[in-house]
């Protein structure tokens, strides 16, 4: 279950900044389980999950812990077309390895690390990524009015009261707590894809994979899970990020 530790760690990582965080030795990028065949996913013990339709209004999208990032937290610095969206999670050993945002379809040509505005990718050493802090256990991706709007449902939940417990818990519940698309206002079309983190807290990347002409098709966030895009343990060496 997502854990919550207090109003410091919330401050924390709600601030704006641009974030970078040393990493230790990074398992190889597992891209290319997004472009498998079913039945190779099944050899490789992947599973998975399509968990629903993301609606983008704006096409600014965030990427983040949604229960301990602040309002503040900006959109990744591309944007994408607004519209609806289909959200996949990728899983192995019983934890999402990778949540994927489909764009557009097609198998991306390439990849680069998702950034925030002011951050250069090409500044980053070789154990360092650019990506987002993680400390109830959950990523997510969302629009930014999105954002305004679970803000604003967990103002009017109260500061005594855990918007996980209240809230999120009955959603999670049907989904093995695994993931749902959370709407802070009912009837409004806005929603969050939420999901399991990993193995839980910790610091991770997302990266866009695009086509031979530089446009997104999709978006995904990679756990730690995953290595060398087998899902067994200690998978075999196949390709890794470009």
């Amino acid at each position: 279950m997502p854990r919550l530790h207090g109003l410091a760690a919330v401050l924390a990582i709600g601030l704006a900044s641009p974030v970078m965080a040393r990493a230790a030795p990074p398992t190889a990028p597992s891209a290319e389980v997004v472009s498998l065949p079913p039945e190779e996913l099944d050899r490789r013990e992947i599973k998975r999950t399509d968990i629903g339709m993301l609606d983008l209004p704006t096409g600014e999208i965030i990427a983040c812990d949604p229960l301990v990032t602040g309002p503040d937290w900006p959109a990744l610095a591309r944007k994408v077309k607004p519209g609806r969206y289909p959200v996949a999670l990728f899983e192995a050993q019983g934890r999402v390895g990778l949540a994927v945002l489909r764009l557009a379809s097609g198998k991306p040509s390439r990849w680069e690390m998702a950034v925030l505005p002011g951050q250069d990718a090409s500044t980053l050493k070789k154990d360092e990524i650019f990506g987002y802090p993680v400390d109830a256990g959950l990523g997510s991706f969302m629009d930014k009015t999105a954002m305004a709007l679970l803000t604003q449902a967990q103002a009017r939940l109260g500061s005594d009261r855990n918007y996980y417990d209240d809230v999120l818990a009955a959603e999670f519940a049907p989904n093995a707590d695994r993931f749902v698309m959370h709407r802070p206002v009912a009837g409004d079309p806005a929603n969050i894809a939420m999901f399991w983190s990993g193995w839980g807290d910790g610091f991770y990347a997302s990266y866009w994979g695009l086509d031979a002409q530089g446009e997104p098709l999709v978006l995904m966030t990679d756990f730690g899970v995953i290595e060398n895009a087998d899902g067994r343990r200690g998978g075999s060496p196949l390709k890794s990020l470009q």
